[in-house]
């Protein structure tokens, strides 16, 4: 008896796959996906770059409500009521202007 069970031990150990095995195959598939995967979003987020600089021949893709000309008022320089406040503001220069 002690030999039968022996043998149906070793008999479903060689059956049974190597983990170190599996994951030794499966490893190098699974890098070569997520390398893949990264690659394509790189180059989708770069074709979005290259489409923002207009170029010679481009169709005109002016923004809608053009601002040209248009007054910008920064929301830090409006008081409470939301007009233009009239407190000092702090000014720092940079290098030697003549001005």
């Amino acid at each position: 008896m002690m030999g039968q069970s022996a043998f149906q031990s070793s008999a479903m150990l060689a059956t049974t796959p190597d983990l170190g095995l599996v994951a030794s195959k499966l490893l190098p598939l699974v890098y070569g996906a997520c390398f893949i995967g990264l690659l394509w979003q790189a180059f989708r987020i770069m074709a979005r770059g290259y489409s923002a600089v207009p170029r010679p021949g481009d169709r005109d893709r002016t923004p809608q409500g053009d601002r040209t000309g248009r007054l910008t008022i920064h929301p830090e320089l409006l008081d409470q009521d939301g007009q233009l406040t009239q407190d000092d503001l702090l000014t720092v220069r940079f290098g030697e202007d003549d001005e």
